[in-house]
């Protein structure tokens, strides 16, 4: 009896031991892809979470290849939920009636709007007229261009006159009433003045580039000045910051294909600027 009372608690323990592995293997769940609009969904949750994403950490997180991350964020960017930025995204964050003063604008992406100005300075020839309308990267613009001996500058914005007094580029102001907030003129009085005018070139600044919806900008009586300033130009180049691309401020101006160049940094959405491009749109990376 003894000998029989063994061999069944070790029959006891190889069952159960056979049958746990058994049930283990029974209850694994099977691993469940991730579908894309899963993901998409968590990473917006991410960005409004953290404030931005990257490519490389997303790709790790979700273990997925970076293409397939990159291909995400284009489609998030697409339907204007994200703001696309190079080597990652950020949230879509201003409204379409904010307008920030002059000075806060001054304050940010200080370089690539330098690095902007310089390009558009190497377009501009002596003996040329420009239109610069307001704003802190055609100021930027304006003081690329003080050594011009024979240059004619007409312009909306009170701080660029000023800032291009007392050298030889000769400056036309508008008139009109004064937005404190750019330090432009705008209203029937500088849209008038402009009307009598004739531009080779003009340099465009916008607070939001969407390549669907167009230019905009949040002020109704600047968007008109800066759509006269279209109508009197041979040649408009708008210059704005890869931050203002994907967003649309409350006033049009005019569709993407009413102009014939864009120069902006190399952080401009990939997709946004092949849109262009297709337009037959040059795009002048900086």
């Amino acid at each position: 009896m003894p000998g029989t009372a063994l061999w069944w608690t070790n029959e006891r323990k190889r069952y159960k031991k056979k049958y746990s592995r058994k049930v283990g293997r029974a209850t694994k769940q099977p691993t469940v892809p991730v579908l894309n609009e899963e993901r998409r969904r968590a990473i917006l949750d991410l960005i409004s979470q953290r404030g931005r994403v990257l490519v490389t950490e997303l790709s790790d997180q979700f273990a997925t290849s970076q293409v397939t991350i990159r291909k995400d964020l284009e489609v998030l960017h697409a339907h204007g939920l994200i703001h696309r930025t190079h080597g990652g995204a950020l949230p879509v964050r201003d409204g379409a009636l904010e307008d920030p003063t002059l000075r806060e604008k001054e304050k940010l992406h200080h370089q690539e709007k330098q690095r902007i100005a310089e390009a558009a300075a190497t377009k501009v020839k002596e003996g040329q007229v420009l239109i610069l309308d307001s704003g802190t990267t055609t100021t930027a613009i304006a003081r690329a261009l003080r050594n011009f001996q024979n240059l004619t500058i007409i312009t909306n914005a009170v701080n660029i006159a000023a800032d291009l007094a007392g050298t030889a580029v000769e400056v036309i102001l508008t008139g009109g009433t004064l937005r404190k907030n750019s330090f432009s003129l705008v209203g029937p009085i500088a849209e008038e003045t402009l009307h009598r005018l004739s531009a080779d070139l003009f340099f465009l600044g916008v607070d939001g580039f969407d390549v669907h919806y167009g230019l905009s900008t949040p002020n109704l009586p600047e968007a008109k000045v800066n759509r006269v300033m279209m109508d009197i130009s041979r040649r408009t180049v708008t210059v704005c910051d890869s931050s203002k691309f994907g967003r649309r401020s409350l006033s049009l101006i005019a569709p993407a294909s009413a102009v014939q160049e864009v120069i902006t940094d190399r952080g401009a959405p990939k997709s946004d600027l092949r849109a262009l491009k297709q337009a037959g749109i040059e795009v002048t990376l900086v």
